[in-house]
């Protein structure tokens, strides 16, 4: 892609985010939405190959079906209310326009489309997909939280957390693992929204950093597939080990960063007696820790047959990007800062 095109889209994406996280009425929160998933149309496209086409038209389709969906709903808020105002939506239309957002967020059973598209698309388009795309319907999201119906946000994050972890047991694709991932990881995220927007928001920013921190190490890796990765280590043992430590900050095991916010969220739905909910939600992420700790064996504790006749192949020296660095520190040490955003 020309360089210049992919600099103006990616200004179109940041011009979309800005809009819809600034607006106060529901059709420039429309309009925004819009022109970050056109922005995004061509960048997946970027590399022309039918997988890419195919993963082009049903983000398409799917994004065009939410936002038709979204649209409807505040119509008919502004029809019934002569109100267009988001913080203050009527309950009308709520649990619709709950739906369309969070299906652009691909929450479970909304979720179909997620898997399809990461897998084809490059990693890099698939970083923008996990992180960047989802951060102005949360931000939607987080704004009519007080309004938001908490049957559906229960039954939308238990869904999420449980298809997120089944999904992932038999994948191969790392790709698809990581979608995945963003599924369940958003489940957690959606089941405590109404009760705690605050705590909802701060798992969002967490999730951000340790997706971007996964997504940078497999791009510095250049691996798609769990064959690949099996065999990085003779290539780069230390973004190895990193992404080994990443992946057990995604499975939320302590000290690292991932056991934060799914120790603050079920202690917040006991605070709430949602006991039942809570032990569910633990019971159900067991899934999702399966198929971490089995990729992270297949990382470490297996090494796949290798066409080098020494035990270390020859490799330039690989400097890790600034980006990556930071986001990977991040990723793994923000635990020990619990107390002080505590008490804030």
């Amino acid at each position: 892609m020309n360089p210049l095109a992919l600099v103006m889209f990616l200004i179109s994406l940041a011009i979309g985010t800005t809009t819809t996280m600034s607006s106060h009425h529901w059709l420039l929160a429309w309009i925004g939405l819009e022109i970050n998933t056109l922005a995004l149309l061509p960048i997946m496209m970027k590399t022309p190959h039918p997988r890419a086409i195919e993963a082009t038209t049903k983000y398409f389709l799917t994004q065009a079906t939410a936002s038709a969906l979204m649209l409807f709903s505040c119509l008919i808020n502004a029809l019934q209310t002569g109100e267009w105002n988001i913080n203050n939506p009527p309950n009308l239309m709520t649990n619709p326009l709950s739906l369309a957002i969070m299906m652009k967020l691909g929450l479970a059973p909304l979720h179909f489309w997620l898997p399809e598209v990461l897998q084809g698309t490059p990693l890099s388009t698939g970083l923008i997909l996990s992180t960047w795309q989802k951060i102005p319907p949360m931000i939607l999201l987080l704004q009519i939280s007080p309004n938001i119906n908490l049957s559906l946000t229960v039954i939308m994050g238990l869904t999420s957390i449980l298809i997120g972890g089944w999904g992932g047991i038999g994948q191969t694709q790392l790709r698809k693992i990581m979608a995945f991932s963003s599924i369940g990881h958003l489940g957690w995220i959606i089941l405590i929204l109404k009760l705690n927007p605050q705590l909802s928001l701060f798992s969002f920013i967490l999730y951000i950093i340790m997706t971007t921190a996964m997504f940078l190490s497999l791009i510095m890796l250049s691996t798609t597939k769990m064959s690949q990765i099996s065999i990085s280590w003779t290539k780069n043992p230390a973004m190895t080990t990193t992404a080994l430590l990443i992946l057990l900050s995604l499975a939320g095991l302590p000290p690292l960063t991932g056991f934060q916010p799914k120790l603050l969220i079920i202690l917040e739905l006991v605070k709430q007696n949602m006991v039942i909910s809570a032990t569910l939600t633990m019971l159900t992420s067991l899934l999702a820790l399966f198929f971490y700790l089995r990729l992270t064996y297949v990382v470490t504790l297996t090494l796949s047959p290798n066409t080098h006749n020494s035990t270390t192949t020859w490799r330039t020296s690989m400097k890790p990007p600034l980006a990556s660095a930071i986001a990977n520190t991040m990723a793994l040490t923000l635990l020990p800062l619990t107390p002080a955003i505590l008490l804030t």
